[in-house]
């Protein structure tokens, strides 16, 4: 029997079969062509981008750090090329120790390298590339260039580096750089675009001094490099490139020979010196002492190094000038003598009995000695430095009459120096007690507790720096500058220079015959008081005060005797001084910590200071000796012209040791040593 088949039918359904596949084709085309709209039209602009960076890259190229200039030209702080073996740990192949024992076997990779890089390591991310060696040299960049192949994601880079040619020289005021840690990284997030950019590319940044001051002056504008890449990533051409501009140069107002000169006075002892020019708030020489070697910090300080400083008790890394704060001792003296009169607390004339010492709610407080001056006027208790005619004074004025006349002159305030890390000190009030202490038995103020701040005790406690700027403005006739380190810029592609024109001054209202009185007693002091035998013999007039203040409390019934006691809690020594005399060009303020009194071992440091700004004399060797110890008065041997003075530091040993190498057996010579020590 033969099945009919359904022609039509069949046809109908073949019909459909092709509408659902046409319809399917038709649904294929137009994805493909949307899709191709969209890839070729909506997001045109977006993979041509991404096309493009899979074929370049772009590179920033890291500028060159200013440099940093004495006020005479003398580079303070420059910059060297250097190779550096880096490693980036998330690109090796093998474990992170291998690699570095495999390294070892090629380049020399010493235990403080490894340290190093360890410590580097934990502050950073894996994927960052970090030194393993620095300064390699060209038989090593040799060597490690032909087994590169064997170690993926290590490199040699062309890096530069920051030194400071003077090493210790200076170092509190001209910092250091070194790398950026995550805590910097994360204060660089709440920068504008503009900034972070800029920043692209930069590993190292100011820590301190004026490096970090004026961080974004020397470091200059980034630069980019466009590169055409292989598949590989490897760069085959360069496409473009913007380059990077040079920071400015810095020119401060120190003078590193001074600088100099005053670090070498103070040897091995601890203190601070600052000098100011009282007219415009130049800062001339800004030492603290002991220092450290800056150029150990730029590759990154190791373990050992960073412990020795950091733990010395001699503690090398404060800045005494402008974070060690000490009580003024009688260098307060002139400045609370010009508080009575400008307050109309005492006349000039008015004349107090000093009898060695003076009683006051049972508490007697001394003089130095325990020896009476006898009558005191104001001059001669400047001059003779009298204790009691201070502590009566100070209980006339009161604590706050105390302070509201200390505070304009920047006592216990932050001077605004152009340098960041500047503390406060403390300048008592009333306020202050209630503000500072916590339980309420300490918060009042004790009336005997003002006796003392009259000599520069008690609670007083004020940096080198605001004692310098408050006798800058005293003998400037009242008129505040405020200090200033940076004097020019330099731009580094004109070689333009651009003067940082100072802020003007800030006349304080006093009476010009009250300043005249202080200026003529603290004259006096260099030529009949307790500077007398320092400043005999001096080509120029000068003014000062000597100081002794108290490192540790002396008992009520107690003598003073620094053989009983340990060195580090004998008396501070300071001084503060000015000249010329009728036209001051120069103010000073010293301590050297635990040196006895101000006469012994300030004073004579700021007299030859005052013959090298002055008479452009500098002090023989011997003279140079016995200051560092302690034992000097006028300066003794003969002075040198500072202008014959070798320089740089060292050039007169070298100089030396050229001409005794082809001098004759019996010729002699004698040597000139400039070197800090």
């Amino acid at each position: 029997m033969t099945e009919l088949r359904n022609v039509e039918a069949e046809i109908s359904r073949f019909r459909a079969r092709v509408l659902v596949a046409s319809l399917v084709v038709l649904a294929c085309f137009a994805l493909l062509v949307a899709r191709l709209v969209w890839l070729q039209v909506v997001r045109h602009d977006e993979l041509s981008e991404r096309a493009e960076r899979n074929r370049t890259a772009v590179v920033p190229i890291v500028p060159n750090r200013g440099l940093i200039l004495d006020r005479n030209g003398i580079v303070l702080a420059t910059n060297y090329s250097a190779f550096t073996l880096e490693i980036t740990p998330s690109r090796l192949a093998a474990p992170l120790d291998e690699t570095i024992d495999a390294l070892s076997e090629i380049v020399e990779i010493q235990p403080r390298d490894r340290r190093r890089f360890r410590k580097l390591l934990d502050e950073t991310k894996g994927f960052d590339s970090l030194p393993i060696r620095t300064k390699l040299s060209e038989d090593e960049v040799a060597r490690f260039t032909a087994q590169r192949f064997r170690f993926p994601g290590v490199d040699i880079q062309a890096r530069l580096f920051r030194n400071y040619p003077w090493g210790e020289l200076g170092s509190h005021v001209i910092g250091y750089i070194g790398r950026i840690n995550q805590s910097e990284k994360k204060l660089m997030e709440d920068w504008d675009e503009e900034d972070q950019g800029n920043y692209r590319g930069t590993q190292y940044i100011g820590k301190l001094g004026v490096e970090q001051s004026l961080e974004r002056q020397l470091h200059g504008t980034t630069g980019v490099e466009e590169l055409e890449t292989s598949a590989g990533g490897r760069a085959v051409r360069k496409l473009a490139s913007q380059p990077a501009t040079p920071g400015n140069t810095v020119m401060l107002s120190i003078d590193i020979k001074l600088q100099n000169l005053v670090e070498q006075m103070y040897g091995g002892r601890r203190g601070a010196l600052v000098a100011l020019d009282p007219r415009t708030g130049e800062v001339l020489a800004f030492v603290s002492k002991p220092t450290f070697d800056p150029n150990l910090f730029v590759d990154g300080i190791d373990t050992e190094n960073w412990q020795a400083l950091n733990e010395s008790l001699e503690k090398p890394l404060l800045n005494r000038a402008l974070r060690g704060t000490y009580p003024p001792g009688s260098t307060y003296k002139p400045f609370m003598a010009l508080a009575a009169l400008e307050t109309g607390k005492r006349t000039a004339g008015q004349v107090i009995q000093d009898n060695g010492s003076w009683s006051f709610g049972g508490h007697v407080f001394r003089s130095h000695g325990d020896h009476g001056l006898g009558p005191v006027d104001m001059h001669t208790s400047i001059v003779k430095s009298s204790n009691v005619y201070y502590y009566m004074l100070a209980n006339e004025m009161g604590v706050d009459l105390m302070h509201d006349f200390m505070k304009p002159l920047g006592f216990g305030q932050l001077t605004g120096i152009d340098i960041f890390g500047e503390v406060r000190g403390v300048l008592p009030s009333q306020e202050w007690k209630r503000n500072y202490y916590r339980r309420p038995e300490q918060k009042k103020w004790f009336a005997g507790e003002t006796i003392s701040l009259g000599i520069g005790q008690g609670y007083n406690s004020f940096t080198m720096l605001q004692l310098a700027h408050a006798t800058a403005t005293l003998v400037n006739g009242g008129v505040r500058h405020k200090p200033r380190l940076v004097i020019a810029t330099q731009d580094p592609l004109t070689h333009q220079t651009t003067p940082v024109a100072p802020e003007p001054g800030v006349d304080l209202g006093y009476k010009p015959a009250h300043v005249d009185v202080i200026r003529r007693a603290m004259v006096a002091v260099t030529q009949g008081g307790t500077s007398t035998r320092v400043f005999a013999g001096a080509p120029y007039l000068s003014g000062g005060k000597t100081g002794t203040a108290q490192a540790v409390t002396i008992g009520q019934r107690q003598k003073y005797d620094a053989a009983k006691l340990e060195e580090h809690q004998r008396d501070h020594s300071l001084y503060i001084a000015f000249a010329p005399a009728d036209d001051p060009k120069i103010a000073i303020a010293a301590v050297v910590e635990n040196a006895g009194f101000g006469a012994a071992a300030a004073a004579p440091i700021a007299r030859r200071v005052f013959d090298y700004w002055l008479a452009g004399l500098y002090p023989s060797e011997e003279d140079l000796a016995a200051v560092r110890k302690g034992q000097a008065g006028a300066p003794v041997g003969k002075q040198r012209p500072a202008a014959e003075v070798a320089w740089p530091p060292g050039a007169a040993e070298a100089a030396a040791a050229a001409a005794a190498s082809t001098a004759s057996p019996a010729a002699s010579v004698v040597p000139v040593s400039t070197r800090p020590r």
